[in-house]
């Protein structure tokens, strides 16, 4: 049975762990707010522009002037998985839950004799340099980063697309967690390049689609333009997920600091108890004898 003296320095300790957790769950809460409208917010632009270039995949002949970013480079051999984490932990299941989902993506590519790569764009994703040492190309530093913008998501889509251009890969996909609630975020695996075909979209030649100015000039613009805000959209999901894991997991580390302080403070009182009854049997015994 631990001391009275440990039982106080450890309910001291708990209690002082239970302020941290506490003040952290609120800081996460109240940057959550704004993540999540950013979040949302950004949806409808990502999910239109994607549909729209995903109907043009669809209705496009390939051929040699075809971009590649369109039509893929004919082969998938090579594989770059895009793996989108946070920078800080202490965020519950986050980022375990995007890694674990990238680590069955390569096992599954590797399985079928595929050619896999890794560009980690933040701290927490390094984790796979244990699995996958020989695999990781590239790590993007997102740690001087407070507010998630364009410019930040434009960066590391000019780094996919020029280590694309160089041929160092066929098929990219990009993972990151996708905000439902604060206790829920949903690991995503999406293909950024080339861009996936749109299945309900007519097949080509069944309907005309007209280009202004023209199609080599839109397509210039649009499909970089598209990788990058698949991006942004990514790291504006992970950011409203972090905060909203990292809310639930400090709540929890609250609820749990608190039962360890009654369990901790009930044995204390006990072993208080029974120190002033063994000198209260102590005295009796003693003035009996005499």
């Amino acid at each position: 049975m631990a001391s009275l003296k440990a039982l106080k320095i450890r309910i001291g300790s708990v209690k002082s762990t239970q302020k941290i957790t506490k003040a952290m769950q609120m800081v996460a809460a109240a940057k959550l707010r704004r993540a999540q409208m950013a979040a949302e917010a950004g949806r409808p632009y990502a999910e239109r522009i994607e549909k729209i270039v995903s109907n043009l995949a669809s209705r496009v002949t390939i051929g040699s002037q075809t971009p590649k970013l369109l039509a893929g480079t004919g082969k998938d051999d090579t594989h770059l998985l895009i793996v989108t984490t946070s920078e800080r932990g202490l965020a519950g299941a986050f980022n375990s839950n995007i890694v674990r989902a990238a680590r069955r993506k390569a096992e599954s590519l590797m399985a079928a004799g595929k050619t896999v790569r890794i560009l980690t764009v933040g701290k927490k994703g390094r984790v796979l340099r244990r699995f996958y040492p020989s695999h990781i190309v590239g790590d993007v530093d997102m740690s001087a980063i407070k507010n998630v913008a364009f410019a930040d998501a434009q960066k590391v889509a000019d780094e996919v697309f020029r280590r694309f251009e160089a041929g160092e890969f066929d098929v990219a996909h990009l993972f990151y967690a996708k905000f439902q609630s604060a206790l829920v975020q949903d690991p995503v695996d999406q293909q950024v390049i080339p861009v996936p075909v749109d299945a309900e979209a007519p097949k080509p030649g069944s309907a005309a689609t007209e280009y202004e100015p023209d199609e080599e000039a839109i397509l210039a613009d649009l499909l970089p333009r598209n990788l990058a805000v698949q991006i942004y959209r990514a790291l504006l999901e992970n950011a409203a997920s972090e905060q909203g894991s990292r809310m639930t997991a400090m709540d929890n580390a609250t609820r749990n600091a608190g039962d360890m302080i009654n369990r901790l403070t009930i044995e204390y009182n006990r072993t208080r108890q029974a120190a002033i009854t063994t000198e209260l049997v102590e005295i009796i015994s003693g003035a009996e004898a005499l």
